[in-house]
């Protein structure tokens, strides 16, 4: 006669655990049957499903005995335990966990376990014999994360990072700040020697950094959890790379100064520079607008203190033709240059 069992193992999700722990449920599941002097024989159907649940996973083992005996459970000989075991550990393997040889028995889950948390086994047969254990897991593992605002814009470009690991001490993390990667490269094809690509370390747990050249900036946070024998330590870096606009200027070719709020400025757009030097002429030559900033931290942090309002002295301007001339050099370390014709209509209001 085939008679059935099944043992059900109940695992919290993000668990690490002995496997020879539920090795010995499955070892009181053959002691709480009753014995038989038959040696039984394991047949090769077995299923194994997983249950769908939020915060567990539940995995049922169902074997099949083979014995003569139509009333009693089968004796609980250490050929069958063994066979059990190996399969199931098997099983197991194949839905994602690991085994490592060089430590026995020990059954990991590929995920990063970072949460203290208590966990319950249960076996039990088909005539309602069950035991339970429970087993609490003290976390020792730290899971390194982080997002950053903003992803990229105008240098300088202020950025938050924003420490999201799992489990880390305070005052342990560790920020790897790298260097542009085209500076990288370039220094790499001129060298036979490594490169050094770290520009900066910081020790923070949320840093605000400061981006002052444009480039694409590669970050490392390296996260560490120190318990009383030993430091663990997970490290990850940014998903996508900060991007900081390279420099340029750009001069419109007409501007109406007619109090409609629309146009009444003339505004140089100029983006990612260190300095800029404006100056705009009338059709005699004569300079009648000047700014210059040696140190200029952004477009909307300084345009206004740039534009011409289409005013000489208190009065407007006449309209017509003027000329410009816009020099300066980018946070990229390159010079930009821009001079031209535009034109001042101040007809409608």
């Amino acid at each position: 006669m085939a008679e059935s069992f099944s043992i059900v193992i109940r695992i919290k999700k993000f668990f690490t655990m002995k496997l020879h722990n539920i090795f010995i449920l499955i070892a009181l599941f053959f002691i709480a049957s009753a014995c038989s002097s038959s040696q039984p024989t394991v047949a090769t159907d077995k299923d194994i499903q997983e249950g769908d649940f939020q915060q567990y996973e539940t995995f049922t083992f169902t074997k099949q005995v083979l014995s003569n005996d139509d009333n009693q459970y089968f004796e609980n000989s250490e050929a069958l335990k063994k066979t059990v075991m190996n399969e199931i550990k098997n099983e197991l393997q194949a839905m994602g966990y690991k085994y490592n040889e060089n430590e026995g028995d020990l059954l990991v889950n590929a995920r990063i376990f970072t949460e203290d948390t208590e966990y319950t086994f249960r076996v039990y047969d088909r005539f309602g014999c069950e035991v339970t254990t429970d087993v609490f897991y003290e976390s020792i593992v730290t899971e390194a994360k982080f997002t950053v605002d903003p992803q990229g814009g105008e240098a300088p470009l202020i950025v938050e990072f924003n420490n999201q690991s799992e489990n880390g001490d305070p005052g342990f993390y560790e920020w790897f700040f790298y260097r542009d990667l085209d500076e990288i490269k370039r220094e790499s094809e001129d060298s036979e020697q490594p490169i050094d690509s770290i520009d900066l370390v910081v020790f923070d747990d949320n840093p605000v950094y400061t981006f002052e050249n444009s480039g694409t900036y590669n970050i490392k946070l390296v996260s560490k959890h120190v318990s009383e024998n030993l430091t663990c330590v997970d490290t990850t870096f940014i998903d996508e790379f900060i991007v900081v606009d390279t420099s340029f200027i750009a001069v419109p070719n007409v501007f109406t100064p007619n109090g409609d709020g629309t146009n009444d400025e003339f505004v140089v757009k100029f983006w990612s520079m260190e300095s800029i030097k404006i100056s705009i002429f009338n059709r005699w030559g004569k300079r009648i607008h000047f700014w210059e900033n040696g140190n200029i931290r952004g477009f909307e942090d300084t345009y206004e203190e740039t534009v011409w309002d289409g005013q000489l002295g208190g009065r407007w301007a006449s309209p017509g033709v003027y000329y410009y001339t816009v020099e300066g050099t980018g946070r990229d370390d390159k010079k930009r240059r821009a001079h031209g014709f535009f034109h001042l209509f101040r007809d409608k209001r």
